[in-house]
């Protein structure tokens, strides 16, 4: 398993735009990638899982990928968490 830490920068914390393209690239993964905050954990590929957490700015988030292209998934969206939150 891969994963990572990322504390959200975008004063908005992770809004509906940001969270629909992060949907949307990891539908491209065929491994299963987790976003955790807290004791919550979600599935990177559902949107209204993803908005549901109401993740603020400052909010230090955890994203795990397993499955076989774990690695480049887990690179794509710290990427995208750099880029866009």
């Amino acid at each position: 398993m891969n994963m990572f830490s990322y504390t959200i920068k975008d004063e908005s914390g992770i809004h509906a735009r940001p969270a629909g393209m992060l949907v949307k690239a990891m539908q491209a993964f065929e491994s299963e990638v987790s976003l955790s905050n807290g004791a919550k954990t979600i599935n990177c590929k559902k949107l209204f899982a993803l908005m549901g957490l109401g993740v603020k700015c400052g909010e230090t988030v955890t994203i795990s990928a397993n499955g076989t292209d774990a690695e480049a998934a887990i690179a794509a969206v710290q990427e995208f968490m750099q880029d866009n939150l």
